[in-house]
């Protein structure tokens, strides 16, 4: 039976409105807090839950939604030990075709962390998958894996931060992915904070991917606004030429527009 006209792709539907809802509604509407964990002592556990809209979801630089909104979510449980497990949920859109039919991302987290010399360290896995996605016959999922180092380092109203991750078979089934992100965030007069990324992803098979390796960057600024929501607009883009951006694996005549520099604006809040 195609997931196409299933009761997967009924509730992938369900999922896609009601992440947009929630996000939007939790968003907006909660009264006036701080930010912070939500703490469960006798279990030693802080839990944190962080929904969001945003223009466009971009991961690495690339739309995955097509250049259109997002509604998104973000769990966090974390244990004192340093130990957690996490996920995000995103709705998603892609090129259409037999292979990116997904219509939401759900990522799964775990890992560790702990902090060594005043260095911030975060060791974990991700998996990338898409529920509801339609698998062609002979196609392939877009799911895929990757381990992931983090760093960060607070200086006075500087935060440095540092991340490299490997994936043993990227999306698209590319082969060996490998990345590598530098980034900034400096505290601001009137409690804003500017922050800067710059990040760049090694494919084994672009082919597969159906872009070259490439450089991506952002910057942009950001401020709690009210009830604890936080805005933030950035520009964001990379060095992709056009007819170079045709991810896998459709190749459309002149490539796709999800590649080219743009602003982003987001309204997230964390409980």
């Amino acid at each position: 039976m195609s997931l196409r006209s299933g009761p997967l792709t009924r509730v992938s539907g369900l999922l896609r409105g009601a992440v947009l809802a929630a996000a939007a509604a939790t968003a907006l509407l909660l009264p006036a807090s701080r930010a912070g964990a939500y703490e469960i002592p006798e279990a030693g556990l802080a839990v944190t839950f962080t929904p969001a809209v945003t223009s466009d979801y971009l991961f690495r630089g690339i739309s995955q939604t097509r250049n259109n909104w997002a509604g998104q979510a973000t769990l966090d449980v974390q244990h004192e030990s340093g130990v957690y497990v996490g996920a995000f949920l995103s709705t998603a859109k892609f090129l259409a075709s037999p292979w990116n039919d997904a219509r939401q991302e759900l990522d799964i987290l775990a890992g560790y962390r702990l902090e060594l010399g005043g260095v911030s360290l975060d060791i974990g896995y991700i998996g990338y998958l898409y529920p509801g996605q339609n698998k062609a016959p002979g196609g392939q999922l877009n799911e895929y894996h990757e381990v992931a180092l983090k760093a960060a380092y607070t200086v006075d109203i500087v935060k440095l931060s540092a991340a490299f991750a490997y994936s043993p078979n990227f999306f698209g089934r590319s082969g060996d992915g490998f990345y590598l992100e530098g980034g900034v965030d400096v505290t601001l007069p009137y409690e804003f904070t500017a922050f800067g990324r710059l990040g760049y992803q090694w494919i084994e098979r672009n082919a597969f991917f159906g872009t070259p390796d490439y450089l991506w960057y952002g910057i942009g600024i950001q401020r709690e606004i009210y009830a604890g929501v936080t805005a933030a607009v950035g520009w964001y883009g990379t060095n992709i030429d056009k007819n170079e951006c045709a991810p896998v694996p459709v190749r459309a005549e002149g490539g796709q527009r999800i590649c080219e520099g743009r602003v982003v604006f987001t309204l997230s809040r964390t409980f």
